[in-house]
C-alpha cells in the first residue's frame, strides 16, 4: 500500500467511525486493549506534560454495580425516549439506554483521566481537557482500525462519586471521558456531520 493509499484509507475510516453503543460480550484480549491505550498515549498533549492516566474497567460485577448506578440517574431520561420523535436523536438515546442496560455486558470500559500538572508553575484546568480528548479520540481511531467498535461517553458524569469509589480513583485526578470498546453489533457507517463549507472560514471568522 503506498502513503496515499494508506492516507485515503485512514480519512475512510474516520469517515466511518459511528458511536458504537451496541456490542458484542466476547471479552477482548489484554494485549488488544493495551494496544489501545497505547494509541491514547500518541496523542497530542500540552507540553508533553502527560498527565493522563486509564483505568481498564473489565470485571463483570464492577461493571454491573456501575451500570446500577448509571442507571438510577439516568433512568428517568431513558424513560421518556419512546415518546420522542422518531429521528436520529432518538436513535442514539435508544442505543445508550441498551448501552447502559447490557453495561456487565460490554467487555471492557477504558476511563481517560488526567491531573491538572501543566504548566507545572501554574496548573491550568483546560489543559487537563487538552489532554485527555484527544487521548480518547486517538483510542476510539485505534479501536476502529482493529475492527472494534467503541462510543465516547460522559456516563461517569452522571455518578462520579460511584465511579471515583469503585475505580479507586483519587479527587484530584479529573474524569475525561469512559469509552465502551468491543466487537461491535452495528455496523460502522458514515458520520452525520455539517458539511466543511458550513463551518470552514478563510482568514478570518465570518458569518
Amino acid at each position: 500500500m503506498t502513503g496515499t493509499d494508506a492516507g485515503e484509507a485512514f480519512l475512510e475510516m474516520m469517515g466511518t467511525c459511528r458511536a458504537i453503543r451496541r456490542l458484542a460480550p466476547d471479552p477482548i484480549p489484554k494485549a488488544t486493549l493495551e494496544k489501545l491505550v497505547w494509541a491514547a498515549t500518541r496523542a497530542s498533549n500540552p507540553g508533553n506534560s502527560q498527565g493522563w492516566g486509564f483505568v481498564v474497567v473489565t470485571d463483570p460485577e464492577r461493571k454491573a454495580r456501575l451500570g446500577a448506578s448509571i442507571h438510577a440517574a439516568m433512568g428517568p431520561v431513558f424513560a421518556q425516549v419512546e415518546a420522542m420523535p422518531d429521528g436520529p436523536e432518538k436513535v442514539m438515546m435508544t442505543n445508550a439506554g441498551h448501552l447502559v442496560k447490557h453495561f456487565a455486558e460490554v467487555p471492557a470500559f477504558i476511563v481517560v483521566a488526567a491531573r491538572n500538572v501543566y504548566p507545572p508553575q501554574a496548573p491550568n484546568e483546560r489543559f487537563v481537557w487538552s489532554t485527555v480528548y484527544p487521548a480518547a479520540q486517538n483510542l476510539i481511531l485505534a479501536a476502529r482500525a482493529l475492527g472494534l467498535g467503541s462510543a465516547f461517553t460522559t456516563f461517569h458524569m452522571t455518578c462520579e462519586a460511584e465511579f471515583r469509589r469503585e475505580l479507586a480513583i483519587p479527587d484530584e485526578v479529573y474524569l475525561g471521558a469512559t469509552v465502551a470498546v468491543g466487537k461491535p453489533l452495528m455496523k460502522f457507517g458514515p458520520l452525520r456531520r455539517k458539511p466543511v463549507e458550513e463551518v470552514l472560514h478563510w482568514e478570518q471568522w465570518a458569518d
